[in-house]
């Protein structure tokens, strides 16, 4: 696919590290753990038998080790231009055609497992990890970057009720608080390297607002999120889901002042925002018939 099989001269790769750590490390393992687990999680909340939670999590797993590798496979070239450490091809660890491999053969391996939890659901599923690599083919340097992510984040709920008996679609509150979860997902996914991609020339959306502005902007779609899944249940809220809307929105401003001088606080404040929402997910009932 056009990129380097190994880094330039001069580089080494880190200690320890052989061609399965470098393929671990390069699929990017938290957003693959978080991901699945959370997909996984989904099932079980939706009343899925043990069989068809572990397919859900088998497929969803599939899928996030392809788009990782796709990932560090497709930028392999311009990590090493950057002499990004900490990057398996670039640290020496793993050849990029190696990584290609491993993307393809867990691309192929998705399909079936996907299929497999039912037409629609496979189909929903299949068209949110092609929306991945789109977004690291093409769109990550467009100010459509964000778009495959609020498509895969909206799929993930999706593709667990889809494959239940009567094929329903979740409340359209949960697939849209999921979109915004995703947007939140991407602008705190890239905030800490905004610099970085823009020395490298990479302009995303959330390069073309600038650290600041995405600081600011990256508590909005997950606080809105929490509004959805807090609000969005027939019938009036209930404590848990005020008291987790009113603690997403002190730990979101908490995080906007602060985060003017610790861009890091900023990134973990978000985090809490987005454990919440994970939380009142979990915990809703719009897992079922819209």
């Amino acid at each position: 696919m056009g990129t380097p099989e190994r880094v330039t001269a001069g580089a080494t790769a880190g200690r320890g590290s052989g061609p399965m750590a470098g393929l671990a490390r390069a699929c990017h393992p938290g957003a693959v753990v978080a991901v699945t687990t959370l997909t996984a999680a989904l099932a079980v909340s939706s009343g899925r038998g043990p069989g068809g939670c572990v397919l859900v999590g088998t497929a969803v797993l599939a899928g996030q080790l392809s788009v990782g590798w796709c990932n560090d496979a497709f930028d392999a070239r311009r990590d090493i231009a950057a002499c990004r450490r900490g990057k398996p091809v670039v640290d020496g660890a793993i050849g990029a055609r190696q990584v290609w491999a491993a993307a393809w053969a867990a691309l192929a391996l998705c399909v079936p497992l996907s299929l497999l939890c039912g037409l629609w659901a496979g189909a929903v599923h299949l068209a949110a990890v092609g929306a991945a690599w789109t977004y690291n083919l093409w769109l990550k340097a467009t100010g459509w970057s964000w778009a495959p992510y609020a498509l895969g984040f909206a799929a993930l709920p999706a593709f667990v009720t889809l494959g239940l008996p009567g094929r329903p679609w979740p409340a359209w509150w949960v697939l849209g608080a999921g979109a915004l979860l995703g947007i939140g997902a991407h602008l705190g996914d890239v905030l800490p390297d905004i610099r970085g991609d823009l020395a490298t020339g990479v302009r995303g959306w959330p390069q073309r607002l600038g650290p600041d502005r995405a600081r600011l902007l990256l508590p909005v779609p997950l606080v809105i999120a929490s509004a959805l899944l807090a609000l969005g249940p027939a019938g009036p809220p209930g404590r848990r889901e005020m008291t987790a809307l009113a603690l997403a929105l002190l730990v979101a401003v908490t995080g906007t002042v602060l985060g003017r001088r610790r861009e890091r606080l900023a990134f973990a404040t978000a985090v809490l925002v987005a454990t919440v929402d994970v939380g009142l997910l979990l915990g809703g009932t719009g897992m079922g018939p819209a």
